[in-house]
């Protein structure tokens, strides 16, 4: 079995916004590729979060979200801002202000890098152990850019994510274990099977063995 199959699934690429817990943060984000129509009357889209997500906790308490529909223009600071730090301890929106509106549900949604915008109220739950899948409804939506495209997670690693430059010939080199999402890096030399990327939450299976300058 090759494992390799599953990145031949289309995924879009999207920022997921929730209202905050009232502790201090008003407002955060994540990065997710698993939103999806499922139904049109009533018009209703799924997400799945995982459940280690700072956002996953705001929407199982508040019940809404709002949807950014990445493009083609975003560029990787939306990744770095949304994804690769935890809302936990950082407001992922400090300094980002003219880059993002409220929606009518008072949830913010990303302007900057994107399209299209969805609204929805969660209606039910599906327990998939590490993630959560929100099934919802939809309460407001918008188109925010007419003409470019929306990114898909193969546009992101050709054209968006930074490529890993090769080490030098002459430069001294170590092997280790580099995350294909996000480009985490784990030393050792065997990954454990269990391990969890800490900066984009995805499994062992998405690591590869490469070599990089010591």
């Amino acid at each position: 079995m090759d494992a390799k199959a599953m990145y031949r699934l289309s995924y879009g690429l999207f920022v997921l916004t929730a209202r905050g817990d009232g502790s201090g943060v008003s407002d955060n984000g994540c990065i997710i590729n698993t939103a999806q129509q499922v139904t049109t009357d009533p018009n209703q889209i799924t997400i799945a979060v995982n459940k280690a997500n700072y956002t996953h906790d705001l929407i199982m308490k508040n019940r809404q979200f709002n949807v950014s529909i990445l493009s083609e223009a975003a560029g990787f600071d939306l990744f770095t801002r949304f994804g690769f730090q935890t809302g936990r301890e950082h407001d992922k929106f400090a300094g980002f202000e003219g880059n993002f509106e409220r929606s009518k549900n008072g949830i913010v949604y990303v302007t900057s890098g994107t399209n299209a915008f969805i609204s929805a109220d969660v209606v039910s739950t599906v327990d998939l152990g590490t993630h959560t899948l929100f099934i919802s409804r939809v309460s407001d939506m918008d188109v925010l850019d007419e003409k470019t495209p929306s990114a898909t997670y193969a546009y992101y690693q050709s054209n968006i994510k930074p490529r890993q430059q090769a080490p030098k010939k002459s430069a001294k080199t170590k092997t280790v274990w580099r995350c294909r999402i996000c480009g985490y890096i784990y030393e050792g030399d065997e990954l454990p099977a269990d391990f969890i990327c800490p900066v984009c939450k995805h499994g062992a299976s998405d690591f590869e063995r490469v070599e990089i300058e010591a």
